[in-house]
C-alpha cells in the first residue's frame, strides 16, 4: 500500500510524465497499425499488399514494446526503459517523418502528434534520469 504522506520526487514525476507521453505515442500507433492493416486488406493480393500488412505488424509490435517499456520501466525511471524507447520510438518515428510526413503524404497537422509525443517522452524521461543522477 502506498503511503499518502510520501511526496514523489521531481525526478519520479518527470519519469511518470514521460511514461504517459510514451503511452499516448503507443496508443496513437496502435490506431495507425489498425489503419494500415485495413488499408492493406483493401489492396489486391501480391507483394505490395504483403509489405503493407508487414508494416501494420511492425507498427503493432513497436507500439507494444513502447507501451511495455513505458509502463514497466520509464514509469520507475529505469534507464533500460529510456534506452528501449529511445531506439524503438525514434526509429519508428524517423521513418514516418522521412517517408510519410516530409513528402506530404499526410497533412502536417494530422501527422505531427506521434513525433510530438515521441519528443515529449524523450525529453521528460531524459530530464528525469538527469535529476535522479544529480540527486544521488
Amino acid at each position: 500500500m502506498l503511503d499518502s504522506n510520501v511526496v514523489a520526487s521531481p525526478a519520479s514525476r518527470l519519469a511518470q510524465a514521460g511514461a504517459v507521453a510514451y503511452v499516448i505515442w503507443a496508443l496513437l500507433h496502435f490506431k495507425a497499425s489498425w489503419s494500415v492493416y485495413r488499408f492493406g486488406q483493401s489492396m489486391p493480393e501480391g507483394m505490395a499488399q504483403g509489405r503493407v500488412l508487414q508494416d501494420a505488424w511492425n507498427l503493432l509490435w513497436f507500439s507494444i514494446i513502447a507501451l511495455v517499456a513505458a509502463v514497466g520501466m520509464n514509469w520507475r525511471n529505469d534507464v533500460r526503459g529510456w534506452w528501449i524507447n529511445l531506439v524503438v520510438v525514434s526509429v519508428t518515428d524517423l521513418g514516418f517523418i522521412f517517408y510519410v510526413l516530409m513528402p506530404g503524404h499526410v497533412p502536417m497537422w494530422a501527422g505531427v502528434a506521434g513525433p510530438l509525443f515521441w519528443v515529449l517522452g524523450l525529453v521528460l524521461s531524459s530530464l528525469a534520469l538527469r535529476r535522479a543522477a544529480d540527486a544521488a
